[in-house]
């Protein structure tokens, strides 16, 4: 017999997710923005489309394989955000007069 949450519990759970989500997004936008240093070292614009074309396209398919509740366009406009703000945050990072902190 499947288990029955109260709200409180399944908020309780949705939180927990929450905190694991920004750990996960703060570390992808670490890796972003030390690509983003080696794109600058090597003389490379920060935005390149093929690449995000690419990661979306990646997403795009894992969302409709995994048949979740979210659907495959749903996280391709959720993804579209993160790589915003991982651009954002690669531009500050490599030009640390402009922005003291990353994402204002």
């Amino acid at each position: 017999m499947a288990e029955v949450l109260s709200i409180e519990e399944l908020r309780g759970r949705i939180d927990v997710i929450d905190d694991q989500l920004v750990r996960l997004l703060n570390v992808r936008v670490a890796c972003a923005v030390e690509v983003g240093r080696l794109k600058h070292e090597a003389g490379l614009p920060i935005y390149q489309p093929d690449r995000e074309a690419q990661v979306l396209n990646r997403v795009r398919k894992a969302a409709g394989d995994l048949a979740g509740p979210l659907t495959a366009e749903a996280v391709v406009r959720i993804f579209e955000r993160i790589i915003d703000e991982a651009r954002r945050a690669e531009r500050a990072a490599s030009d640390p007069g402009d922005s003291p902190t990353i994402g204002e």
